[in-house]
């Protein structure tokens, strides 16, 4: 049986410590911020390469960006992706989730052959939440979120995905193709296999797409194709933490903070 084919959208984003926003355009600085791949999808990464080592797959990295991205999504070749695809037109600037999820939509059809799609659940630097279920919605594929981890059924035609609930966890089923977010922090990503950083870093192929060759709709992506307006930007108040120390005995200590506390939880 034909292998199945593995896509993983990531994200590069700016340094969370880093972000800083454009007080004239209101779009984020990347000048001056160290980037990275982000955090959430790192641990989607993760997933697809168990999924490989246990059963087999072919696992291509999917990110829209420009051409600055290649070498930090490089590290993912290094970690046992097979390849790794890079949207990137200035078209694409300014793209919102809806313009972005389109967007990599086109990406993954024009693949072609998808069995899997896998997402972080959020990007650290918008975190909508929102870039799963758009590519699901348009590409009308079935979604699960918020997962932990995945195992292939027998005869690669489903999923069973496990996702973690206060108590417990439950187990979806969910038929392939399909869409499917993992939890931040749902695994440990493994490090670069340095037998294959050589070739990941330096002699891998980057596949570059830009508008024309996923066949985009201009009144679909990047600025004009994005409903979202940011109209407005402000710092939000900064409430310090009120602080008290309290010397003596213990017993003392446990008197006096029960006094401080007494109004508190009266209230």
């Amino acid at each position: 049986m034909r292998e199945p084919h593995i896509v993983v959208c990531m994200k590069v984003v700016p340094k969370a410590e880093e972000i800083q926003v454009d007080p004239e355009t209101l779009l984020l600085k990347r000048e001056g911020a160290r980037s990275e791949i982000n955090p959430p999808d790192m641990n989607a990464l993760e997933v697809a390469l168990r999924l490989k080592d246990a059963r087999g797959a072919h696992v291509t990295v999917l990110s829209m960006g420009p051409p600055f991205f290649e070498p930090i999504l490089r590290m993912a070749l290094a970690m046992g992706a097979d390849d790794l695809h890079l949207l990137s037109d200035r078209a694409f600037a300014g793209a919102d989730t809806l313009a972005t999820t389109y967007t990599l939509a086109r990406g993954i059809e024009k693949l072609g052959d998808v069995g899997l799609i896998l997402c972080g659940e959020e990007s650290a630097d918008g975190a909508t939440g929102q870039v799963p279920a758009g590519i699901a919605a348009w590409l009308d594929l079935p979604q699960v979120t918020l997962i932990n981890s995945l195992e292939f059924e027998k005869g690669l035609r489903a999923l069973r995905a496990r996702r973690e609930i206060g108590g417990g966890y439950t187990i979806q089923r969910v038929h392939l193709p399909a869409v499917v977010s993992i939890k931040t922090a749902a695994n440990e990503p493994r490090f670069m296999d340095f037998r294959r950083k050589p070739w990941a870093m330096e002699q891998a192929e980057v596949v570059v797409w830009d508008r024309a060759s996923i066949d985009a709709d201009p009144a679909y992506i990047g600025l004009r194709g994005s409903p979202t307006v940011v109209v407005g930007l402000r710092e939000a108040e900064s409430r310090e933490r009120r602080q008290e120390r309290l010397d003596g005995p213990p017993e003392q200590i446990a008197h006096q903070l029960a006094e401080i506390l007494r109004p508190l939880l009266t209230e």
